[in-house]
């Protein structure tokens, strides 16, 4: 009989393409994880992976068993709900979820009092993840939770495997100084409104640059980038400091000091935010425990 860890090996280096990653992924070395393919080649007989390059690829044979892998997965979790649904359904164990950091700081961090209160018996393990990789986490079965947001507007693709739910629209304001000249407008800015100011903005590739653009998308000039900061935090340190303005999410932002303040936009950027986990775990109760405590705000 096929070993359940063997078919999640195998499941990992067909996504990821090295064992080495397979086994980063997995929290196990290398070398255990080629075991675990050996002992499964042993298990159904034939070769599951064939060398290519640096890497590895399926044998027709090894496709063969990792697209039958779902229906495994999804069968086993189906017998572990049904054993905790025979006790009283209450939420209880060990949840892993995998988010975003500003999703763990703006929404998970600030639900934990309340699920602790309301679920005592709940440990939630929280690892921080990318979209992409959590979502790949989840699907594998190494997480039971996922906390991603969408891509410029659109949502990560999800395997068939996996549900989604909306739990979160996370809007990007203007944080400048309080005695700015922008901050004495009383409505919502505009692209006019910001020409010819100076800026702090995250990096290129990140959503909140993507967002910094489309707010000049029709400008006739480009805009007048001073700093390229990934943290928050120290942009708001380049704003306190004067001279320039930032775009950051609520979510992403930090308690804003003395002598700064925030103004929105009329074309507020936006990001929405999903829980995904797998249909097969549908009927968890730590699962609802925590969509629960992430209702849409």
């Amino acid at each position: 009989m096929i070993e359940v860890g063997a078919l999640r090996a195998l499941r990992s280096v067909a996504a990821l393409g090295t064992l080495a990653k397979a086994a980063d992924e997995l929290g196990f070395t290398a070398s255990a994880v080629s075991q675990q393919i050996k002992r499964l080649e042993r298990q159904v007989g034939v070769p599951v992976l064939a060398p290519a390059g640096r890497g590895v690829v399926l044998t027709p044979a090894g496709q063969a068993v990792v697209d039958s892998a779902p229906e495994v997965f999804q069968a086993l979790e189906r017998c572990a709900r049904a054993a905790q649904s025979v006790a009283d359904g209450a939420p209880r164990g060990t949840l892993r979820v995998v988010a975003f950091s500003t999703g763990i700081r703006g929404l998970l961090a600030p639900a934990l009092p309340a699920l602790a209160a309301s679920a005592p018996e709940l440990r939630l393990d929280i690892t921080e993840q990318d979209p992409d990789e959590a979502l790949r986490s989840v699907d594998a079965g190494t997480a039971d939770l996922a906390l991603v947001h969408d891509a410029d507007g659109l949502p990560a693709p999800l395997p068939p495997s996996m549900r989604r739910r909306a739990v979160h629209t996370d809007v990007g304001d203007v944080v400048l100084t309080g005695d700015h000249s922008l901050a004495r407008l009383d409505r919502p800015l505009t692209g006019a409104d910001l020409a010819g100011h100076a800026w702090v903005t995250s990096p290129p590739g990140t959503v909140c640059h993507q967002w910094f653009r489309r707010l000049f998308a029709d400008a006739p000039e480009e805009p007048d980038v001073r700093h390229l900061v990934d943290d928050f935090a120290t942009q708001l340190s380049l704003v306190a400091a004067g001279g320039v303005l930032a775009l950051i999410p609520r979510l992403a932002r930090p308690p804003l000091g003395e002598g700064l303040v925030t103004r929105p936009l009329r074309r507020q950027p936006k990001r929405e935010v999903h829980a995904a986990w797998r249909r097969s775990a549908d009927a968890s109760p730590a699962i609802r425990a925590v969509l629960t405590a992430l209702r849409p705000s």
